[in-house]
């Protein structure tokens, strides 16, 4: 199975989400691009299975945790976010993207639907931050990494109330913060992006999220580390009854992506700093994707033309 294969699947999703751009309806834009992304997979001459998904088959009629996709062939464990931001989608704001990830079969973690404590960094330091450290103590070994004074480096932080005391802390320490209201995958990969100018993600985030995050990383050479983070018992609950253990240890790459056989794909919805949003023109539409490969180490971006089956104009009748 070709890479490129893959990036018709984030295609399809983000052209059907974007004609939800600034709509204010996020759930009918998350619809839209469920709705397209499975169909292309079906299509698709692969044995897939949905490890991370919209949800448990009870819940989500679409792309639910344990679905079956494709028409037969290489057996492949499948990871998706059709709107990565359904809030940025419908407001019409920067860096929502539609994602995939696929590995061989096991070779992702089935996490559970709960927060997630997360740290993401670039290649170059990688190897030096952890997630137990103190936030100083890791940007200050982020500067060193990137031979860049801490005032140089730049951090991505959700904007929640739960991160007043991590925003403080990253000020005090002399570092330049970048908030985002949604959409920490994106800021994760920016981490291992030269041209973005983002050095650090670090914050609280859902689980499902920095599998995929963590999937690209990998592609990429970066690092991350996580720790479940739970909201109730029922979610404790839940992660015991999927085999995880020790339930508070901490997540490394190789528990999160267990193979070397990552493929990544990320088109955007709206512009951002990965990925161009989709853009309509005449009967036709244009998309940039990001696609990753941990096999061949490469790192491409994608532009298409899409030429879509115009529709008459509705005027008002004479």
């Amino acid at each position: 199975m070709d890479t490129l294969d893959f990036v018709k699947v984030t295609e399809a999703a983000a052209l059907a989400a974007s004609r939800w751009m600034g709509k204010g309806e996020r759930n009918l834009a998350d619809g839209a691009a469920v709705e397209k992304m499975r169909f292309v997979l079906n299509e698709m001459d692969i044995s897939g299975r949905i490890v991370i998904g919209e949800g448990e088959r009870d819940e989500a009629p679409m792309l639910y945790i344990g679905e079956q996709l494709g028409r037969g062939g290489m057996e492949v464990d499948i990871a998706v976010d059709p709107v990565e931001g359904t809030n940025l989608v419908a407001n019409g704001l920067p860096n929502s993207i539609a994602v995939l990830a696929v590995t061989t079969k096991g070779g992702l973690l089935n996490a559970p639907d709960t927060y997630m404590d997360k740290l993401a960094v670039g290649p170059k330091a990688a190897q030096y931050v952890h997630l137990d450290a103190s936030v100083k103590e890791n940007l200050q070994l982020v500067a060193n990494a990137i031979e860049r004074p801490i005032t140089d480096v730049t951090v991505v932080i959700l904007d929640r109330p739960r991160h007043k005391e991590l925003i403080e802390e990253v000020r005090s320490a002399g570092a330049r913060i970048k908030l985002i209201s949604d959409g920490d995958v994106d800021a994760a990969i920016a981490t291992a992006i030269d041209s973005t100018g983002i050095h650090v993600s670090m914050g609280t985030g859902g689980a499902p999220e920095g599998v995929l995050a963590a999937a690209a990383l990998k592609c990429l050479g970066g690092g991350f580390m996580g720790r479940l983070k739970f909201r109730n018992d029922d979610e404790v609950k839940r992660a015991k009854e999927m085999g995880f253990g020790a339930i508070d240890r901490i997540l490394s790459m190789d528990d999160l992506v267990k193979t070397n056989e990552v493929t990544f794909v990320a088109t955007g919805i709206t512009d951002g700093d990965l990925c161009r949003g989709v853009r309509f023109s005449g009967n036709g539409a244009r998309t940039h994707s990001i696609i990753l490969n941990s096999h061949s180490g490469t790192t491409r971006f994608v532009e298409t033309i899409h030429h879509l089956r115009a529709e008459p104009l509705r005027g008002r009748p004479r």
